[in-house]
């Protein structure tokens, strides 16, 4: 006696060795023997023989029509299945046949429920429609994702790809038919999604590609304004007007011109210092929805060739401290001895005009270590920043910085036009910079004091130990050489200058400040700036290292000088890149070198620098 019986969803037979009841002993056509539950068996018979009896009856199951069988079941009861076989076939089913309808309703489940040993109940026919519906559509599916998946093997764009790009680059949905075709295109080629979805000519700006991403995360909405209102920007009428002839000085791309200087001479060789900040907290109310805005972006963002404001561009042009126009302005006035020593500071509100913004690819050509040495800066300002210098120098001093190894440092001027990159290097403490950082680190510091001092919460930059932090709390800036030291020159730039100057006018114009220290919404925006101006920084780095390679190319640089940092870390000359050499041998830091340059990567940002020699200086 041989029985077709169930195992793990599997349909089998086997030959009966020993039957005890509730189990049998039975070996399978291919010799094997197993121990079976008696209640899995389906049938027991005789013939035709165990090889035959199985594909017999999957010959049969094949022939059988689901749907013809599932018309058969008329009632919405459950049956057996035997009962099913013997009215389909018209007779007393044979076992080879009663096993194809096992096997053909086992197969079918979108059709039949099972509902015990040999026993179903067909499907209703809404079920039934919406099981072939998503079948169907899964069918479709399928056809679809390999045609994706052969179109991107031959590197051709799907033109279902193109409006999911930006996803299907940066915030890809895994469960996509388009995801999982190009994750299996990626599989197949070796390559990264991006890498692949640019062979497909998906990404013709690799510029436009890092940009993207970034924007993709932190601008989602993107970088525009939309409809906010800012046709109400209004000061306050009593702000005097001051009898003073200030000017800005900025890099030739600043448009958002939030300082000014001013030297007026007093009497037996002393002057007046006045350092002018534009003051859009004025006319930007908290919690106002400009002010929402600007508490969202926390910082204007920069990237060679372009920028993201933090405020509108109608607000930067009513508080933009351009030339000829009368503007707010929060100033501090230094009187200051012919020692230049200061012995006197005062802070207030008023309007000033800035009779000149003058930029530093013009200025540098008169205000210059050649130009201050002869004692003479040939220059319609060149008395006043001939007195701003000398106290610079005397402030710098004053802080301990005199032997300031950042002075001999690098910076890089990047200029975009049309595509072409220019870059710059520019030494980090020439007469310009030493005279802006001065006089912006002597009133931060003093305007934090003034804060502290009064009791008005603001937000501190401290420097301990190497490490700078953040808090509300003001401490020392070991770096800076100050007592304290808190953002206010840069309101239209970084929202946390925004928020001290918004505390310091309450506090000049006798007001309670919008903040305490114990506000939620001072403790979550300082938090929120912290991490905001970290990643933007980052994104500038990310996209002058862009640009750098970009010249590499531009320029068809194939070798070129290179400083050793450490071990295999070197700096390349003229650029502010960095890049690991394998091959470098072991040499002592400051080290120059010549490397060769291939294999610029501006999808991935790296490139393969070789050691070439030393280069005796």
């Amino acid at each position: 006696m041989n029985v077709f019986y169930e195992e793990e969803g599997t349909f089998k037979v086997g030959a009966i060795l020993a039957d005890n009841t509730t189990s049998l002993q039975v070996e399978a056509p291919h010799g094997k023997r197993a121990k079976i539950k008696a209640a899995s068996v389906l049938l027991r018979f005789n013939a035709p023989s165990l090889s035959e009896f199985m594909d017999l009856a999957q010959k049969t199951a094949e022939d059988l029509d689901p749907n013809f069988l599932w018309e058969c079941c008329e009632s919405e009861e459950e049956f057996a299945s035997d009962a099913l076989a013997e009215e389909y076939f018209g007779h007393t089913a044979t076992p080879e046949e009663a096993a194809a309808v096992l096997i053909r309703l086992h197969s079918a489940p979108m059709y039949f429920y099972k509902k015990g040993r040999g026993r179903y109940k067909a499907a209703p026919p809404k079920a039934l429609e919406a099981a072939l519906a998503g079948q169907e559509k899964r069918r479709r599916q399928a056809e679809q994702q390999t045609r994706y998946v052969q179109l991107l093997n031959e590197f051709t764009l799907p033109e279902e790809f193109k409006p999911l790009l930006l996803n299907l680059l940066y915030r890809p949905d895994k469960n996509s038919l388009e995801w999982k075709a190009l994750e299996t295109a990626c599989a197949a080629s070796k390559l990264s999604a991006s890498r692949l979805l640019e062979k497909c000519g998906a990404i013709p700006s690799t510029h436009d590609y890092h940009l993207n991403r970034f924007l993709m995360e932190h601008f989602p909405e993107g970088i525009d304004f939309g409809a906010l209102d800012t046709s109400e920007l209004s000061d306050p009428a009593d702000l005097p007007i001051a009898d003073v002839t200030p000017f800005s000085i900025d890099d030739v791309t600043t448009t958002e011109i939030d300082d000014a200087f001013s030297v007026t001479p007093l009497t037996l060789g002393s002057f007046r210092i006045g350092v002018h900040i534009a003051v859009p907290t004025l006319g930007v109310a908290p919690d106002s929805p400009l002010d929402a805005v600007a508490a969202q972006r926390l910082s204007t963002v920069y990237l060679p060739g372009s920028k993201i404001t933090m405020l509108p561009e109608a607000v930067i042009q009513h508080y933009t401290l351009c030339e000829n126009q009368l503007r707010p302005a929060l100033s501090m006035y230094l009187d200051v001895a012919d020692d230049f020593t200061v012995f006197a500071t005062s802070s207030r509100l008023e309007q000033i005009r800035v009779a000149a913004n003058l930029r530093h690819d013009t200025l540098e050509e008169h205000f210059n270590e050649y130009a201050l040495a002869a004692g003479n800066v040939d220059h319609p300002f060149g008395k006043e920043l001939l007195a701003l210098w000398n106290f610079a120098l005397k402030m710098e001093a004053v802080r301990g910085k005199t032997n300031d190894s950042n002075n001999e440092r690098i910076d890089y001027c990047f200029n975009v036009t049309d595509d072409h990159i220019t870059i710059c290097p520019r030494r980090r403490g020439s007469p310009i910079d030493k005279v802006v950082s001065e006089l912006m680190i002597y009133v931060n510091a003093e305007w934090g004091k003034q804060l502290a001092d009064s009791g008005v919460a603001g937000i501190y930059r401290s420097q301990g130990g190497g490490k700078v932090r953040i808090s509300t709390s003001p401490a020392p800036h070991q770096g800076l050489g100050v007592s304290q030291y808190a953002w206010i020159s840069s309101p239209m730039r970084r929202y946390v200058d925004f928020i001290n100057q918004r505390q310091l006018v309450a506090l000049l114009r006798g007001e309670t400040p919008p903040y305490t220290r114990e506000s939620e919404s001072l403790q979550q925006y300082m938090r929120s700036f912290e991490s905001a101006y970290e990643v933007y920084g980052d994104f500038q780095r990310n996209m002058e290292r862009y640009w750098c390679l970009r010249w590499l190319l531009q320029e068809n640089v194939s070798t070129t000088g290179a400083q050793v940092i450490r071990e295999n870390l070197v700096k390349l000359d003229c650029l502010p890149l960095v890049a690991r050499v394998p091959s470098l041998p072991e040499v002592p830091s400051e080290t120059n070198v010549e490397i060769e340059i291939s294999n610029i990567d501006l999808l991935e940002l790296t490139f393969t620098a070789k050691f070439l020699r030393k280069v005796q200086t």
